[in-house]
């Protein structure tokens, strides 16, 4: 196991990162990514972090586009955060929405490729389905970080992809899977 503050890989010329911390404190960040719930309200975990800094004004905005599939990615503004936008996917609930890693590549292909639409070249995502929605982490590491791999060298705008893990544990995870590639 490596024990990283941050570990960084280019790939297709983009810096793709992992680092612990708080998604919502990301503030070199132009976008993050918020594991969302179909209506796009506040929730537990990332959902909640998200929301509670953002302030209500993300609720509302979510609502105009809820609900979303699974796999699916909307963008709203960031309101009350220190970054521009805010992505949302809608990741799988591991053991129920099937094809899970399926489903769990389509959160970050649809997020990356939206982004690089709006231009945007930095972004944060979180570990999308592991927490509440049961997804092992290692499996989602190996998956989403595949998915950033394969998506990256179509985009145009994108220079810094960043996982932002909340604990030491899953940063090791995430960091195993990015020297991996």
């Amino acid at each position: 196991m490596i024990n990283p503050d941050k570990i960084q890989k280019q790939i297709a010329g983009v810096t793709v990162e992992c680092v612990q911390g708080d998604i919502a404190s990301q503030d070199d960040m132009q976008a993050v990514v918020n594991a969302a719930n179909k209506h796009l309200a506040p929730g537990g975990g990332v959902a909640g972090a998200l929301h509670r800094a953002a302030g209500p004004k993300l609720a509302k905005a979510g609502r105009t586009f809820a609900p979303i599939a699974v796999g699916e990615c909307v963008i709203t503004p960031a309101f009350n955060l220190p970054n521009e936008y805010v992505l949302h996917c809608l990741g799988p609930r591991y053991g129920i929405n099937e094809p899970a890693d399926q489903l769990l590549a389509d959160c970050f292909d649809n997020a990356l490729r939206l982004a690089d639409e709006h231009e945007i070249t930095s972004l944060a995502f979180p570990a999308i389905s592991t927490g509440a929605f049961g997804y092992p982490t290692e499996e989602a590491a190996t998956v989403s970080l595949q998915q950033v791999a394969a998506t990256l060298p179509e985009l145009q705008h994108i220079e810094t992809v960043r996982f932002v893990l909340y604990t030491q544990a899953d940063l090791e995870i995430y960091a195993n899977a990015l020297v991996a590639l």
